[in-house]
């Protein structure tokens, strides 16, 4: 039962600008998140998005999940290009998949990833990826969970 009251409460919305600053935070702790995986990652200050630009751009959709008026969660699709071998001219980019720790493991990142596929659908991007470091068990599970499936592994040599 505390479950469902929970949920009651949880909002999905388009992010905001008045939202930056939390959006702001949530992509340092993503990278702090993202940072044993990669030893590639610079140097702070380092930033992965131009959340700001993303914000009021057409080809872009960033969502919130949003608990009390507390934003707790975020992801975002855009439009990209495909290579020109591909049998799709564009498809949907998801990312920006953060969740504070506290509200984790409630369905809150299955909700954010169905709008998302949804906005992609509405603007005729049938084909929709993302990329997840091959270690994040964690996160690998959380995408397959809502149907996506392993489809490219990148490779370096240092």
């Amino acid at each position: 039962m505390p479950y469902f009251r929970f949920m009651k409460k949880l909002v999905i919305r388009d992010a905001q600008s008045a939202d930056l600053t939390t959006l702001l935070r949530f992509e340092q702790e993503l990278i702090k998140a993202e940072r044993p995986f990669d030893p590639t990652i610079a140097k702070d200050p380092v930033s992965y998005y131009n959340i700001e630009d993303y914000v009021n751009r057409d080809d872009v959709k960033i969502v919130v999940g949003e608990v009390d008026g507390t934003l707790v969660s975020s992801g975002y699709a855009l439009k990209k290009e495909a290579r020109p071998y591909l049998d799709h001219k564009y498809y949907g980019y998801l990312g920006f998949m953060y969740t504070i720790p506290a509200y984790r493991g409630k369905g809150i990142n299955q909700k954010i990833i169905a709008e998302l596929v949804s906005w992609c659908h509405g603007q005729g991007l049938m084909e929709i990826r993302l990329t997840v470091y091959d270690e994040n068990l964690p996160a690998l599970r959380a995408y397959e969970k809502v149907g996506f499936k392993k489809h490219i592994c990148e490779m370096r040599i240092v």
